[in-house]
């Protein structure tokens, strides 16, 4: 049976980009959502190379507990693993987003909470930052952004940045790659992050 991994917010956008990519590598892929049920069915259809489960309780403590007390044999090649999609918010203030600023601090934090609470048990947590993405959430402002993005070198690679590009580093991690990096915070913006003077 292939592993099973949990994508939050899988059924649109950048969670879906990771779901696919994902089902792609053949893994079994555990869809969550909160509202939009068709969505989630059109992820679903799009996962059709990998296998699917109906149950979406796994936030991270309860899976962290599940992990802890039972010791299930591991099925990923790197064992367990913990991944938290956060955003270049985390670090970069947005005036007209604080509270999606301050959420995505504050999840970034978390990430390192959990780091720390599971190294020595052998369990990985890492925080992707993605950047500049086009998803649901940037399609009212794409026309808008483009310009900066693709020929101003707000994004030094000038380009936006998709779902494929989460999904390949997500499957990275889950692959193993990464052994010896918990607590980890990769960014995949394109180089967004990178201080430069003219």
């Amino acid at each position: 049976m292939p592993p099973v991994i949990l994508v939050t917010g899988s059924s649109r956008g950048l969670g879906r980009g990771i779901a696919r990519h994902l089902a792609g590598r053949g893994y079994s892929i555990a869809i969550n959502y909160a509202r939009n049920a068709p969505a989630s069915d059109e992820t679903l259809a799009l996962c059709e190379a990998g296998r699917q489960t109906d149950d979406q309780r796994f936030l991270t403590q309860a899976v962290a507990q599940y992990w802890l007390r039972d010791k299930p044999e591991p099925m990923l090649s790197c064992g367990f693993c913990v991944i938290f999609v956060t955003s270049i918010s985390a670090h970069t203030a947005s005036t007209t987003r604080g509270e999606y600023c301050i959420s995505k601090a504050g999840l970034s934090m978390a990430a390192q909470l959990w780091s720390a609470r599971l190294a020595g048990d052998g369990i990985p947590v890492y925080e992707l930052r993605p950047g500049i993405m086009v998803s649901d959430m940037t399609k009212d402002i794409h026309e808008q952004y483009d310009k900066l993005v693709t020929e101003d070198g707000l994004v030094p690679q000038r380009r936006w940045g998709t779902g494929e590009d989460l999904g390949r580093a997500v499957a990275s991690l889950v692959d193993g790659d990464f052994p010896f990096s918990t607590g980890a915070i990769i960014d995949i913006d394109g180089g967004f992050q990178i201080r430069q003077l003219g």
